[in-house]
């Protein structure tokens, strides 16, 4: 394994005075990398919560006794007569899932009452006391990938003009930082960004730079610039393409880290908004409603030993480049190379060397959206499983906090339970099979004056079942009761009456879609472990629908599967196939699923209804109904796609702010010239028009020649 990226900050500073930060000649320029396998000096920690130990006992200890009880009634249930070898796989099953269970549960249960008696500001941030003034400057950073520049640029827009509203303008400077790899979508991005700067008036506050070479994803992109810009900013706050969040909440966020120099990263609690497909308002209803219970729970028993979500939170930059440079894994992939789910590795690197990590849930003002379908989230889930798998290569690295190997093996296990799920009922349904058409030994080789008879504690056994569903869906009715007592809250979601049915509609579908989603995740996992990369791909934002042909192929396999259950278990038992057919119904209307969850229609008409409808929805923040705004005017303008080359060809303005934009020109004697940029330089030469050459180059040599001098400059030739 290769050593953290040099997160050592430097003064690069591109071409274009412009479209850059003037740095202080006094910026630090030494931080030191530390080595994943050695473990690092640590300092205090100066924010830890009193009374830890005793919440982490009561959270870990709490989900203990739960799991021994449910072992021993499960235990009971089958070893009436002794336990056959898949007798005993499925009891080690329901033994580590209940584990997994019940720990979110008894974390819940601490969440309800945090969050009822009002808790969880933390740090001292309280969203009621007076804005407080700012001694330092922040960097907000936007990364992009092929992403619609219309809904960026509006919701940094709103930022921008939220925080401006607050009076602390000048302690803030904003980066959109493009790791577009489509020229079309690059060209549009910048026109939208110089379209940008002209509404704020921000010329010297906004700023805007492309990689030509994506290395390592975000968690490059975020590195890279810490590199170039990093040593002028005390701090950051990371947005994702799809973030909005307050002035005043990111004000108080900054003053936070500068009243607790020993935290390293502040992470607030996104809420989902924006949802119109039902699939997506249902997301953001079970978000909203339970979103800040798990929130508080966590932040109770976490302390300073949080985590990194990835977005929405703000890291103090002196420890993350010292700290938080993550490792190339050794191997191929998908478990070798850069890490896919970089943030919780950024927050374990921080802590290990003694930064306090913090969850605040009491900050509102955070925001994100859905992904609209189960289908768009089954694909970025596919990249999270791969990246939290990978977190397996880092639990042994040295010095890290029991709790943040925590951390890891909750990401890790996220994904490795629906496999265990699954192997969990194709087990039990082989038991009922064997007890069904195996001819049972009743006299086994050893002497026993009794016969052995294969059987299980019926009664028992509903009793354990009503058990492990009461802890899996209190949670919910704890979430809904927490509800009720903020006044605000309950009218935004539609009352208690509403409230209560958009609960339960969210639940029933949410348990037709678990089956679908725990075998998409199993097969997720089989093909990890197989040796298939993800990739990288931009994710939908607006539209979940897809073609009749592409859904039966997706969720084809699903229906058979449940059919095949559904045989095996009618063949043992009526009783059999009606126990399980919430799964086999699941299964087996997994298509027409699909398709329903992804309807914008559908999940309009329930809003109209008042149903799964959240606060956010009912009184729109400023700062959220802003973004909306602008994106409905700015959204227009994209409808008809742009070429990249005509684009720039049209604006000789827009063209001498690209190049502007562009590193520095160098020889081709300075570093071998990239094969797509030599091919797509001879194409430019060989073209007798713009359209010629739009033609003849591929996506990746059209690309290449715009991010070139030479090429631009045959470019305005042809123009004109």
């Amino acid at each position: 394994m290769d050593l953290p990226l040099d997160s050592v900050i430097e003064h690069t500073k591109p071409a274009g005075a412009d479209f850059a930060p003037a740095l202080p000649a006094d910026a630090p320029l030494d931080m030191p990398v530390q080595s994943l396998w050695r473990k690092p000096q640590r300092r205090a920690v100066e924010t830890r919560p009193a009374g830890l130990f005793l919440r982490r006992l009561i959270v870990i200890g709490g989900a203990a006794v739960m799991t021994y009880f449910a072992a021993q009634e499960m235990f009971l249930v089958l070893n009436v007569a002794g336990l056959t070898l898949l007798e005993s796989l499925v009891l080690g099953l329901y033994v580590a899932l209940f584990a997994w269970i019940a720990f979110s549960f008894i974390s819940s249960c601490a969440g309800f009452v945090s969050l009822v008696l009002r808790n969880g500001k933390g740090l001292g941030i309280d969203p009621a006391a007076p804005l407080p003034e700012l001694a330092t400057s922040t960097a907000i950073l936007l990364p992009v990938y092929n992403e619609a520049p219309a809904r960026i640029m509006a919701g940094l827009q709103s930022i921008y003009e939220s925080i401006k509203s607050t009076g602390r303008l000048d302690h803030f400077h904003f980066f959109i930082l493009s790791d577009t790899t489509d020229a079309d979508a690059w060209i549009a991005e910048e026109a939208a960004y110089l379209a940008l700067r002209e509404r704020t008036g921000g010329h010297g506050r906004i700023f805007y730079r492309r990689r030509p070479k994506n290395t390592e994803r975000k968690a490059g992109n975020i590195s890279d610039w810490v590199r170039r810009f990093g040593g002028a900013y005390p701090q950051m706050l990371v947005l994702d393409a799809d973030s909005v969040m307050s002035g005043d909440t990111i004000v108080r966020m900054a003053s936070g880290m500068e009243r607790h120099p020993g935290v390293g990263l502040i992470q607030t609690l996104p809420i989902i908004v924006n949802g119109s497909s039902l699939f997506a308002r249902m997301q953001q209803f079970a978000g909203r409603i339970y979103g800040p219970m798990i929130a508080h729970g966590i932040a109770w028993w976490h302390g300073s030993e949080g985590n990194y979500w990835g977005h929405n939170a703000i890291i103090r930059t002196e420890a993350f480049a010292a700290q938080a440079g993550l490792p190339h894994l050794g191997g191929r992939k998908p478990f070798g190379g850069h890490i896919l789910s970089h943030d919780f590795i950024e927050a374990a690197l921080m802590r290990r060397a003694g930064w306090a990590i913090h969850m605040i849930p009491a900050l509102s003002g955070s925001y994100e959206e859905s992904p609209p379908s189960l289908t768009d989230l089954a694909i970025r889930d596919r990249r999270w499983c791969q990246g939290n798998l990978q977190h397996a290569a880092v639990l042994p690295a040295r010095g890290l906090h029991w709790v943040s190997r925590l951390h890891l093996l909750t990401g890790i296990g996220s994904y490795i339970t629906a496999p265990l799920w699954l192997i969990f009922i194709l087990t039990g349904i082989a038991i009922s099979l064997q007890a069904q058409f195996v001819r049972p030994e009743y006299f086994t080789s050893e002497f026993s004056l009794f016969p052995v008879w294969p059987a299980q504690d019926a009664e028992r056994a509903i009793w354990v079942f009503v058990l492990t569903m009461s802890v899996l869906f209190i949670p919910k009715i704890l979430a809904w009761l927490a509800l009720l007592t903020r006044g605000a809250d309950r009218r935004g979601s539609g009352g208690m009456i509403r409230s209560f049915v958009s609960m339960v509609l969210e639940s029933v579908l949410a348990g037709l879609l678990a089956p679908v989603t725990m075998l998409t995740q199993s097969m997720a996992v089989v093909s990890i472990l197989t040796g298939r990369d993800s990739g990288w791909n931009p994710q939908r934002r607006d539209d979940g629908s897809l073609p009749f042909r592409e859904v039966l192929h997706r969720y084809g396999p699903h229906t058979l599967f449940g059919l095949l259950l559904a045989a095996g278990a009618y063949a043992v038992s009526v009783s059999l196939f009606l126990w399980m057919s919430p799964v086999l119904i699941g299964l087996v209307l997994a298509i027409p699923l699909a398709m329903l969850t992804s309807s914008r229609s559908l999940g309009l008409s329930l809003r109209k209804l008042g149903l799964l409808r959240i606060p956010e929805e009912y009184a729109t923040p400023e700062e959220l109904r802003r973004a909306n705004e602008l994106y409905r005017q700015l959204a227009p303008l994209e409808d008809v796609p742009t070429e990249a080359m005509e684009h720039l060809a049209a604006d000789s303005s827009l063209r001498d702010a690209h190049r502007r934009m562009l590193p520095p020109p160098r020889s081709m004697g300075e570093r071998p010239i990239d094969a797509d940029l030599l091919v797509g330089l001879v194409k430019m030469e060989e073209a007798a028009s713009i359209e010629a050459a739009v033609k003849d180059l591929t996506p990746r040599e059209k690309a290449a020649v715009l991010g070139d001098h030479r090429g631009l400059e045959r470019l305005a030739a042809l123009a004109r």
